[in-house]
């Protein structure tokens, strides 16, 4: 049983770096998709309903897809090149894809946020 060990290591690690390739483009599509075609209905999403003015957010959410796609792209050229050792590109990797989950989640909390005081007040009058 202690021969599979290293048999998981590998899988584990072909998997993660397998996945990054479609990670790469889903992310890099959705900042083309925003900046280069002005579609904003995955900017901010919370439980799939996109905020009253998803216009104020593009911009945000754009740099995160695009800077998290350009890190995995050059994450996926360093590993094939062999720039990085195993420790490095795993935490590299995971380090990205969690701040990008946790920066969307943040976004799109931000983007709904109720209306208090005046402005709230002014939206039901309407």
């Amino acid at each position: 049983m202690t021969a599979m060990a290293p048999h998981i290591h590998l899988v584990l690690n072909w998997i993660l770096f397998l996945a990054l390739f479609p990670i790469a483009f889903v992310w890099l599509r959705r900042a083309w998709r925003i900046i280069a075609r002005r579609d904003f209905s995955e900017v901010a999403l919370k439980r799939g309903e996109p905020p009253e003015n998803p216009a104020k957010f593009a911009p945000f959410c754009a740099a995160i897809n695009l800077l998290g796609g350009i890190v995995v792209v050059w994450l996926i050229f360093g590993v094939a090149a062999g720039l990085f050792a195993h420790e490095t590109w795993t935490s590299i990797g995971g380090i990205t894809i969690w701040s990008k989950f946790l920066f969307d989640f943040a976004l799109s909390r931000q983007a709904h946020m109720p209306r208090l005081g005046r402005a709230a007040a002014a939206a039901a009058r309407k």
